[in-house]
């Protein structure tokens, strides 16, 4: 193989051609999410050095990627070729780590001492609850990444290549609780950082106040000086323009800023409708982390933990009862817990499989699935045998116009979603368009027996 010239460009050239390889063989959110941040530094003796984020992202490299790196730098390379870490760590310090079982090296570095560091400023609530650590927080293959990944945030805010960390999942399967864990221990390893905790609501609200008194520029500064931004629910920022536009400029100050932003969503980006593009194309800057509904084993651990939690005393093949029959839901495993207590202690009844049996079935009866706009579109286009793009283009084909119409229809119906919102997010349609169509599929419901039959047959494939 021909020898490599040690040029000061060799190494990017020579990583570019990994690189090349390595796209070709791991997903696409992989590859952005572990190698795009890899930072290639110098080709030396034989030993190529690359600079990571954080020691967690070294120790997950090793893990997942140990023989894919060591297969192509082989191949591009040629054998023998080792490769060298560097541990992107605070200002003061970084750490070398030699990938064939070498000692890890610490190298100090001066300090500097920034005399226009924020010190005067008023430390905010961080409107945290103390209830959600990462001790409660349990750990199983469905949230592994996401955990992991927070642990690493909490320790070094700002510092890894989780940022944002975009948080997904559907409601109740833990995402508000592992972001409060994340700010909680942040808050405990850096107390002088100013962490706030916000849902999209909320911040909706403080924006649209900020508007009608005049005071946005305020508005800013506040959201502008915080060390740790934690935004819950970003979806429902969806057809929301000023909000968006804001929010994109208080993202731009604090990413660029080297602070920490942790997001939430019930979808995975690329499913979020009404976003303004310049938002979602900055959630790929980071790192997302899905949270899926938890193994028998998972949930059988969580229902231990809030009876331990609660003090109580329920026989095993209760808890094993539950955990198998409530699968769904992490909310919901701990609901029937709190309802069964509450059963016996008003009763004073033992509390068997019975009374579980007896719980649960109120829990199902009483449980609606959350109908999104998403799983409102994806229903009608299945019925349809349409895809979701159809109905979002511009498209006059009737049966695309009735299912777009449909689906604003049942939109309006099933959400509580305002018409613009819903226009947003079928098709970038504005709220008179909406109303047009709602209109226009109620009067059919009064003259056309195979629209109704359709939209029964729509509405239970969403229950």
């Amino acid at each position: 193989m021909e020898e490599y010239q040690e040029t000061a460009s060799e190494h990017i050239r020579m990583w570019s051609k990994c690189l090349g390889i390595i796209k070709d063989i791991v997903p696409e959110a992989a590859f952005s999410t572990w190698f795009q941040p890899i930072v290639p530094q110098k080709w030396e003796n034989n030993t190529i050095t690359i600079q990571v984020p954080s020691m967690f992202f070294y120790e997950y490299l090793e893990e997942k990627y140990f023989d894919l790196l060591k297969a192509t730098l082989t191949r591009v390379m040629g054998k023998g070729t080792k490769l060298k870490y560097t541990v992107l760590m605070e200002n003061t310090s970084k750490t070398t780590v030699n990938n064939d079982g070498g000692r890890i090296s610490q190298v100090s570095a001066n300090a500097r001492f920034d005399p226009f560091s924020v010190q005067n400023r008023q430390k905010i609530d961080s409107q945290l609850n103390p209830n959600y650590t990462f001790e409660s927080f349990i750990e199983g293959s469905c949230n592994k990444l996401a955990r992991a990944a927070g642990l690493a945030i909490a320790r070094e805010p700002g510092k890894t290549a989780f940022n944002p960390i975009f948080i997904f999942g559907e409601s109740g399967l833990g995402k508000t609780h592992l972001i409060h864990a994340i700010g909680l221990m942040t808050e405990e390893f850096h107390p002088e950082k100013n962490i706030l905790y916000v849902n999209a609501n909320k911040f909706q609200i403080q924006y649209t106040d900020a508007v009608r008194n005049n005071t946005v520029n305020d508005f800013l500064n506040f959201y502008q000086m915080l060390d740790v931004l934690i935004l819950d629910d970003i979806q429902d920022f969806a057809g929301k323009t000023g909000t968006q536009n804001t929010f994109f400029h208080i993202f731009n100050h604090l990413h660029q800023s080297g602070k920490q932003l942790v997001l939430t969503s019930d979808r995975e980006p690329k499913l979020l409708q009404g976003l303004d593009q310049r938002i979602l194309s900055r959630f790929k800057w980071g790192l997302h982390a899905e949270l899926e509904i938890p193994d028998f084993q998972t949930r059988k651990t969580i229902l231990l933990n809030k009876v331990n939690a609660d003090g109580l005393v329920i026989p095993e093949n209760v808890v094993n009862y539950i955990a198998e029959t409530v699968k769904e839901n992490v909310r919901e495993l701990e609901g029937v817990i709190v309802s069964l207590l509450a059963q016996s202690t008003l009763t004073n009844a033992e509390i068997n499989i019975e009374l579980a049996q007896k719980v649960v079935g109120k829990s199902v009866n009483i449980t609606e699935k959350a109908i999104s706009i998403i799983s409102i579109q994806e229903a009608v286009c299945k019925y349809y045998n349409l895809t979701i793009k159809d109905i979002q283009t511009k498209s006059r084909k009737r049966e695309v116009v009735q299912a777009r119409q449909i689906a604003m229809y049942l939109a309006r119906k099933h959400t509580k979603n305002s018409l613009s919102s819903i226009g947003e997010q079928i098709g970038n349609r504005d709220h008179a368009t909406v109303l047009h169509a709602c209109k226009t599929i109620t009067d059919l419901l009064d003259i056309d027996k195979g629209m109704k039959q359709s939209l029964d047959t729509i509405e239970s494939a969403l229950r």
